[in-house]
């Protein structure tokens, strides 16, 4: 079995060719959201297929449900009597956005320094096919050592919502049934501080439209008499939080945090908080990030405030985002937040509730020989760091489509990011010293999972 310095020597080799694997991906622009580059999407799946060839893998192919992006899924079998791994990452990409936000061009990966140290920036640079990458580096590193049987599924559209992964998952359910899944797709504590993600908020999205008008009247003549439906949707909205910030909507789950300490400096710097604002809600700052129910506005339909006209706007639209709880079902929280909706409806006003999109909570039990191989694979890799078990208030729907589909395997959620990564947004960078730390500790995690 390789030692972590003989796995480190072995990453010193092999770097320069994983790092530029991992920039000729980051070049291919496969935004799955955007149907004009799902050639992007079909060549970035293509390029995968052709590094996991690469490693000697014959059993390798492109897969897609209908209707769906395609995903790679390659296997080396198991050893007599050793387990089976599953390694999950995603090729696809958030759209970049506005172009002139980014410091360098998003698609062309650019290195640079950081205050934490230097990054690899680029959309997708981290989120995900650093993963893919991660997962592509353990390989090579362990070669003719790998002990395990190893299934490397490589998914096309999670960035859209893993809409046709329950088809994929149970299509090809005896190709990707496992031991033990490792899932490359969060985050680690900080820079430095790995982890282990072990609870995710799910999602609920809706649209509320207001309409307190058959059609736009003179402000002047009917103000003061007829309400306009912007200031209608204003105190709806107002009324989904207390004076505290914290979430007014009956019948949501909340649950216990970890008893994590996340400075209020530290808190402030990672979230980019306005000099002088306040955080909302009350709790722990873990708790109201991981384990307690949150509500954002994040669209708005109305005129433009440029060359609005003194008119009483008759009907209005907001985009609900609302984070549930572990414990909580996208069901019950749909129906508490539409039962909210309706039932405050400032003067009568028409309110419409549409459900847009949502995914489960997963809380996820950490215990068990798998978990406790993979802390001490992660603790060596970081110099004697141990991991951190965390709540992540976003969602990855998807890791509970393999907890279902898969319930006797244990299900190690990890990642390339950290909290300066910024997936999604402007600037995304991979870490370059902690993502050699992930692909170590992967390495460290196959070879003692034989």
């Amino acid at each position: 079995m390789p030692s972590v310095d003989d796995l480190r020597t072995r990453l010193a080799e092999h770097l320069p060719r994983l790092r530029a694997d991992l920039e000729d991906l980051v070049r291919i622009e496969s935004v799955s959201a955007d149907p004009a580059r799902a050639g992007e999407v079909r060549r970035s799946a293509e390029a995968v297929a052709d590094l996991l060839r690469a490693e000697g893998i014959d059993d390798v192919s492109i897969v897609a449900a209908e209707g769906g992006a395609p995903a790679v899924i390659a296997r080396r079998p198991a050893p007599q009597g050793a387990p089976t791994v599953l390694l999950y990452a995603h090729h696809d990409v958030q759209p970049e956005g506005d172009h002139a936000l980014w410091e360098s061009p998003p698609f062309e990966p650019t290195e640079r320094e950081s205050p934490a140290g230097t990054r690899l920036f680029g959309r997708g640079a981290a989120d995900d096919k650093a993963g893919v990458v991660a997962h592509l580096g353990a390989l090579r590193l362990l070669g003719d050592d790998l002990g395990v049987g190893v299934t490397v599924f490589v998914e096309g559209e999670e960035e859209v919502g893993s809409t046709t992964l329950p088809m994929l998952l149970a299509e090809h359910r005896d190709t990707l049934a496992a031991d033990v899944i490792v899932i490359a797709d969060s985050t680690n504590w900080d820079v430095g501080v790995p982890a282990l993600t072990t609870s995710l908020r799910g999602l609920v999205r809706v649209s509320v439209e207001v309409t307190t008008l058959t059609h736009g009247v003179h402000s002047g003549m009917w103000g003061g008499l007829v309400p306009d439906a912007l200031i209608a949707l204003s105190r709806l909205v107002a009324s989904l939080h207390d004076d505290a910030g914290d979430l007014a909507v009956a019948g949501l789950v909340s649950g216990p945090a970890a008893d994590v300490d996340y400075p209020e400096e530290r808190l402030r710097a990672e979230s980019g908080l306005a000099d002088g604002v306040g955080f909302v809600g009350t709790g722990s700052a873990v708790a109201r990030l991981w384990t307690k129910p949150a509500l954002s506005v994040i669209g708005l339909d109305a005129p433009r405030a440029e060359g609005a006209s003194n008119t009483l706007v008759p009907s209005a639209r907001a985009t609900l985002s609302m984070r549930i709880a572990p414990g909580d079902t996208v069901e019950s929280a749909t129906e508490a937040l539409r039962s909210h909706l309706l039932e405050h409806a400032p003067w009568g006003a028409q309110v419409e509730v549409t459900f847009l999109d949502g995914g489960e909570a997963t809380a996820i039990d950490a215990t068990g020989p798998a978990y406790d191989v993979a802390r001490d694979a992660f603790a060596d890799a970081w110099d004697g760091v141990r991991p951190v078990d965390l709540g992540v208030g976003g969602s990855i729907p998807f890791i509970a489509e393999f907890l279902e589909a898969f319930p006797q395997a244990s299900v190690l959620v990890t990642g390339v990011e950290d909290p300066d990564t910024r997936a999604h947004g402007a600037n995304e960078g991979l870490h370059l010293a902690d993502f050699e730390r992930v692909v170590v500790a992967e390495a460290l995690l196959l070879d003692r999972l034989r």
